[in-house]
């Protein structure tokens, strides 16, 4: 099986960004798609301050992070992004009508033998693959996790159409970009949400209900259980939408109520407080 030399990332947002920065970490040209200028601008200061960071921490070399910043390229255009490309890796908001809708466009121009891939962290892959047509056997699953760069894991899931050929050809990615693929069945949240996000919400309960301060629970977490953080702080490095996003999926999906968002959560997502990427979630961050 020949290794995949480039793939294309539909979506310039935080895990977009991180994927491509990671393949071309390894060798692998990516090239970013976003319809917003705004979000690839954005991708690019990520890719240009992560290799100039790792250029003052030794890790890189002035020269090998000039290479690895030239295998990353930037388009505007999805269809013309995807043309010919064997591999197209999806990293769009977690909403299953835009997924659907991206994947009958990547089906439309990739290769006719591309794989598609999705990074989605709850979806049905069975569902999105109803947009690929007679290509449903090339859609997988492909769950990466933040910071990308970082994070060894890839979480890889089969649909109910996906062929043993295009399994074979996503670990070997996974594998060429340095991760550990390990395969999780189609089912709402997988593995890791399913069982990460009753945690992070339970978190929000015990601090909606004063059992102590956020930043209490987080240390006690962090100290009890050797979480590297704790479920409030992730919750806010993850964003609060997505979070609530991912818990409405396993609510709707698996049908039981220990999945529907704290109220708690739901407030602070109305305000806008997201986390991380606006400043405010549980935490103040600077920006």
């Amino acid at each position: 099986m020949s290794q995949v030399e480039s793939i294309v990332v539909i979506g310039a947002g935080t895990m977009g960004s991180g994927i491509a920065y990671a393949a071309a970490a390894n060798g692998i040209s990516a090239t970013v798609v976003d319809v917003a200028s705004a979000a690839l601008d954005k991708a690019r200061g990520y890719h240009e301050k992560t290799a100039a960071r790792s250029v003052e921490k030794g890790r890189l070399l002035e020269a090998d992070a000039k290479s690895l910043l030239g295998r990353i390229a930037y388009e505007g255009d999805l269809a013309e992004a995807c043309a010919g490309s064997g591999f197209v890796i999806e990293a769009a908001s977690e909403r299953a009508d835009l997924k659907k809708s991206l994947f009958a466009t990547m089906v439309a121009s990739a290769a006719g033998d591309a794989v598609l891939a999705t990074n989605t962290s709850s979806i049905s892959i069975t569902e999105i693959a109803t947009a690929a047509g007679d290509a449903a056997d090339r859609v997988i699953g492909m769950h990466f996790f933040n910071p990308v760069p970082v994070m060894k894991l890839v979480e890889v899931i089969k649909g109910l159409a996906t062929s043993e050929g295009t399994v074979e050809r996503t670990i070997s990615l996974a594998k060429a970009m340095g991760k550990t693929p390990i395969p999780a069945n189609d089912r709402a949240g997988f593995v890791s949400n399913r069982v990460l996000m009753p945690l992070i919400n339970e978190a929000f309960f015990a601090w909606m209900e004063g059992v102590a301060k956020a930043e209490d629970i987080d240390e006690i977490m962090k100290l009890g259980c050797n979480f590297p953080m704790g479920p409030l702080r992730l919750a806010d490095f993850i964003g609060l939408d997505v979070c609530h996003d991912i818990m409405m999926v396993l609510h709707r999906e698996l049908g039981d109520p220990k999945f529907f968002p704290c109220p708690l959560l739901r407030q602070l997502v109305t305000a806008g407080r997201l986390g991380d990427k606006t400043g405010h979630g549980v935490y103040e961050h600077t920006r």
